[in-house]
């Protein structure tokens, strides 16, 4: 029996389970099964699991009566004497029952139902630990790392996560033992066994740790407009300051860079560069595009989010990027596909076309547009104003002949 409370022990630690609350599934399910082993004794049977005595014990309450028994329900006043010497008709007495007599089978589907139970209890554990801190960010600790796949193991509050290789920032090397902080993408399968996936190459990592680091963006003053990133490369952040009186780039920065240093150490030392952000798409474009200087942004379509960037001819390698990298994260913070061209044609040297001041400019068309829809609105409202002030006019001079009209009549009645 000591085997039981040992195993039961195990079982609690291993699955986080409260010692009590284990014993009372396990009560449960060989209850189960002990009905079914005594199908007429249903409402009769009890299960004692005291631990502190090392106490594991299943009885049948049989009621004390005069004649024979008819079933293990009942029990003859005399036996019972021989029991417990104060029994007495009418009475009950507790009759032991043989655990290992209940069978294979009933044995079977008492582990199935213990295992349900862990299985529920568990469902509920993770659902409740992590539910509000799906798309946050937690610290976890490496517990594992699997050699070969290279599945990170992350122990969070008693928890196993595994952080996929295809989640790790590419050349990051994880210890076992390291704190390190991951952002939890989603939860599957809420409803059965959840997963908790986990993250060290989401965006979305990155704006919880400027949100920890810098207080201006947590409380609303600073916020994060939009960022796109290459996990293990660089990523870049626009933001805008909700106060005048509050530099939102220096805030992210922090006193002596201490805040970006502190994220970019988390990230094992990923390049961030902070842009600010702009309502005007060709000037937020030409920001994106740091560090190279952009000489003029034209924007060739709205409707597709297309545009054309013209920048000095000695920075066309750098506005591109390395493969081309600098351009893609450009692209995916502002949301258009940019072309990027160079000041002068290497060939010809003739400058960009879009330097022309009469290239057509698909915001500025916009905008033209709009100021003659204006004007065109403010002409009707004008015309419709003087038609008013005519017509206001036009009716008192209708009623001042109409009055004249009377006068005359009721003066040429009077003469009469």
């Amino acid at each position: 029996m000591d085997n039981f409370f040992d195993a039961l022990k195990m079982l609690g630690e291993e699955n986080s389970v409260e010692t009590e609350l284990l014993i009372e599934k396990v009560k449960s399910a060989m209850l189960k099964a002990a009905k079914r082993a005594y199908p007429h004794s249903e409402d009769r049977i009890r299960v004692e699991i005291d631990p502190s005595q090392k106490k594991f014990a299943m009885y049948i309450v049989q009621e004390i009566i005069e004649d024979e028994p008819i079933d293990e329900n009942e029990i003859n006043i005399a036996t019972a004497k021989l029991i417990d010497p104060n029994a007495y008709i009418g009475g009950t007495i507790l009759k032991e029952i043989d655990i290992s007599s209940l069978g294979r089978m009933a044995a079977l589907s008492a582990k199935q139902s213990i295992k349900g139970d862990l299985r529920e209890i568990n469902r509920e554990q993770v659902l409740e630990k992590f539910q509000q801190k799906e798309h946050d960010c937690i610290t976890g600790k490496v517990s594992q790392i699997e050699q070969g796949r290279g599945t990170v193991t992350i122990v969070y509050e008693g928890s196993e996560l595994y952080l996929f290789r295809n989640e790790q920032i590419p050349g990051e090397v994880l210890t076992e033992g390291k704190d390190v902080k991951v952002y939890i993408t989603g939860i599957l399968n809420k409803t059965k066994k959840p997963i908790v996936k986990i993250s060290r190459t989401a965006k979305e990592l990155v704006k919880r740790l400027f949100e920890t680091e810098v207080p201006e963006i947590y409380d609303g003053t600073v916020e994060i407009k939009s960022i796109s990133r290459e996990a293990g490369s660089r990523t870049k952040m626009a933001v805008w300051s909700n106060d005048a009186d509050v530099d939102a780039i220096g805030a992210c920065i922090g006193p002596k860079r201490s805040r970006i240093t502190a994220v970019v150490n988390e990230l094992n030392g990923e390049k961030i560069d902070i842009i600010p952000w702009s309502e005007n798409p060709g000037e937020f474009i030409a920001r994106a595009l740091a560090p190279a200087e952009v000489i003029k942004a034209v924007i060739t379509s709205l409707e597709e989010k297309t545009c054309t960037v013209v920048v000095p001819n000695n920075q066309l390698s750098l506005a591109i990027g390395n493969k081309g990298q600098n351009a893609k994260l450009a692209a995916k913070l502002t949301g258009f596909k940019i072309d990027i061209k160079p000041q002068t044609n290497p060939l010809t040297g003739e400058p960009a076309e879009e330097l022309a001041e009469d290239y057509p400019d698909a915001l500025l068309a916009k905008a033209d547009e709009a100021v003659e829809e204006a004007a065109e609105a403010a002409e009707e409202v004008e015309a419709a104003a003087e038609t008013e002030a005519v017509e206001a006019v036009v009716e008192e001079a209708v009623e001042a002949v109409e009055e004249t009209v009377e006068a005359a009549e009721e003066t040429e009645a009077v003469e009469e």
